[in-house]
């Protein structure tokens, strides 16, 4: 790829058949109904993707459909037990075609700050790929400070963008002051996508775009352009469910959303399990009574976000 990392890319979620198998027909059409709709690209392989529920062949299969579907418009997600597992996969999906990545801090030992910085610094120093640093605090444990995201993109020049999931509303601020347009900020959490764009930001990494990419692409493309009464007024209406992607089963529930309408199923694989009972109600409630005053969006408002 090239140009910058910029515009509405969703993490997207991973359907499986009723066997338990990644759908990968039902992938495809995914992908391409995402890039339709205005996404500038679509993110494969992170949490909302199941990726530590996957092996290695499936990994490499979606990959390669995600490169297809995207159009060549595909990051993805670099997660592991240790530095060596996580650079193996940055090698991998390298060889399979990615045309970038997203490193996630190690998922299973929360390092300290020197510990961290290796670990990212090595799997950048690993591959050719353009790279997206994924600092979330809230779900891994470590956080990346803006000075050491300074750092390391002045050793590395494949670190061209930042997730800022660390729920700071202050955090893309400081980046942007310290970094400028050095490095592209994306937002990390649906909910704060107004306050973060405010800030800095000209991506968004969102989950609720799964379910609803025209309303996301729309609600991001006021924010970049200043239309500050449009952007609340959509915002106000999408919030109930952006604030779902906060929720330790966001997969569960984003896919649910999709579920309702239309355009998926909420099966998941195992440790994972479907929304049962009142918690499963709640659910449905919250989603159909926001989707029941659905704006209309048009395919001119959720126009093709710019390429890199």
């Amino acid at each position: 790829m090239t140009g910058r990392l910029q515009g509405v890319w969703p993490a997207a979620t991973t359907p499986f058949d009723a066997a338990g198998e990644p759908n990968l027909p039902a992938l495809e059409q995914h992908l391409r109904w995402m890039r339709r709709s205005g996404c500038a690209g679509v993110v494969v392989l992170g949490s909302l993707g199941e990726a530590s529920s996957l092996v290695r062949v499936e990994k490499e299969r979606i990959v390669r459909l995600g490169i297809r579907a995207s159009r060549g418009r595909l990051l993805v997600g670099i997660s592991g037990g240790s530095t060596r597992e996580s650079i193996r996969l940055a090698k991998l999906a390298e060889r399979w075609g990615a045309n970038g990545l997203m490193v996630l801090p190690p998922i299973n030992y929360r390092g300290d700050r020197e510990e961290t910085r290796a670990h990212f610094a090595d799997v950048f120093e690993s591959t050719a790929l353009p790279c997206m640093l994924y600092n979330n605090p809230i779900a891994y444990g470590t956080d990346v400070s803006p000075r050491d995201v300074k750092s390391l993109a002045r050793t590395h020049d494949n670190l061209v963008a930042v997730k800022e999931s660390s729920g700071d509303l202050g955090r893309i601020g400081k980046l942007h002051r310290l970094l400028g347009d050095r490095v592209t900020l994306f937002v990390g959490l649906d909910d704060q996508i107004l306050e973060g764009v405010a800030a800095g930001a000209r991506g968004w990494i969102a989950g609720l775009a799964n379910a609803l990419p025209r309303e996301s692409v729309a609600l991001f493309d006021l924010a970049i352009r200043g239309r500050r009464t449009e952007a609340r007024t959509l915002y106000r209406w999408f919030l109930p469910l952006l604030r779902l992607d906060r929720d330790p089963k966001l997969v569960q529930l984003v896919k649910l959303v999709q579920e309702e309408v239309g355009r998926g199923e909420s099966r998941v694989r195992p440790p994972r399990r479907p929304l049962t009972g009142e918690e499963l109600r709640e659910a449905r409630s919250l989603i159909r009574r926001t989707l029941a005053a659905r704006p209309v969006i048009s395919v001119r408002q959720a126009a093709p976000q710019p390429r890199m």
